[in-house]
């Protein structure tokens, strides 16, 4: 199992200069933005899909500091109802798994998209309950008449190149839990498959641990992002957990994303790797940084150290004691 990071709080700094320094501090693996929210710093997508040279070139940066790429990262909204804005998600992601098929990268991150909520929308529409129930026929016309009819051509452009797609599962898209991202699979094939990050799940209440069982007896975990997430129990319990106050005003939020072991202690994140072996993953766990307690680089070296200690270097050996 790998440590990686995803590259976007190095963005700005050359890609030579932030390879060097990952490889120093001990990772394995890269996930890079080419576009979507993560940006394309350190990846031109559009330069690279028709430059041999260009993928050669960044091929060689990553092998001179022994780093593979764990994935292509492009969140965007697909489904969202200005189609000017959709129209360019859709290119963006299209593109992603075709570069990632020429560089022999396996795996696309990315979001599902959220829809409006009828034909008429201007805006994505989260349905979070039922009730009323113009909420539920909403949900159904974003299921059956937006996401399902997208996803299943997409899955197909994603098939026919050989590249998985990994949704992470993110409030206010479509796919926000584990039991949404399971139906999306089934409703497209088997290249739609989840981007864990335990971050988003642990303040809905989720179980972390049973998640990845859960999408783990799909075979539906594609890649894995490494975050985490504390819940400020003396807010929640006056508020909840549905918090809208900006992500840097920490001392009101009811949850924070916090550097790996900042959430959940050091024994927690070798549950969560156990339960990842348990389930057959063993690519990459892949850093995203967003703790806005610290720095950067501080909170990728305090999460490289936590997983360093969790992760498995070694494939499972013979159970002799059990014979």
């Amino acid at each position: 199992m790998d440590i990686g990071v995803l590259t976007v709080p190095l963005g700005g700094e050359p890609i030579e200069d932030a390879v060097a320094y990952l490889d120093d501090v001990g990772v394995d693996a890269v996930e890079l933005g080419v576009g979507g929210w993560p940006g394309d710093d350190h990846v031109d997508r559009e330069a690279l899909l028709d430059d041999d040279a260009a993928r050669a070139a960044l091929r060689e940066l990553l092998d001179e500091h022994d780093l593979r790429i764990s994935a292509l990262a492009t969140h965007n909204n697909p489904l969202h109802p200005d189609e000017e804005r959709a129209s360019a998600a859709d290119r963006e992601l299209r593109e992603a798994i075709e570069l990632a098929d020429r560089l022999g990268v396996g795996t696309v991150t990315c979001f599902s998209g959220l829809p409006g909520g009828g034909p008429n929308d201007e805006v994505p529409n989260w349905i979070t309950a039922p009730w009323p129930t113009e909420h539920a026929d909403a949900l159904d016309y974003q299921w059956d008449e937006v996401a399902v009819p997208y996803w299943s051509d997409l899955a197909k452009h994603a098939a026919h190149h050989g590249v998985d797609v990994a949704i992470e599962m993110h409030p206010n898209m479509l796919v926000y839990e584990p039991t949404g991202m399971l139906a999306l699979r089934e409703a497209t094939n088997e290249r739609i498959g989840a981007n864990f990050d335990p971050s988003h799940l642990y303040w809905q209440g989720i179980d972390v641990t049973e998640a990845i069982r859960f999408l783990g007896e799909h075979d539906a975990i594609h890649h894995v992002h490494a975050k985490d997430t504390k819940v400020y129990d003396a807010n929640a319990r006056v508020k909840g957990v549905l918090d809208t106050a900006p992500y840097t005003d920490e001392p009101d939020r009811s949850w924070l994303f916090r550097s790996i072991g900042y959430g959940h202690d050091e024994a927690h994140w070798k549950d969560v790797v156990s339960a990842l072996r348990m389930v057959g993953y063993e690519g990459a766990l892949s850093i995203e940084h967003e703790d806005s307690l610290t720095s950067s680089r501080e909170g990728l070296e305090k999460a490289v150290d936590v997983l360093d200690r969790a992760v498995f270097e070694t494939r499972p050996g013979d159970a002799y004691w059990a014979e």
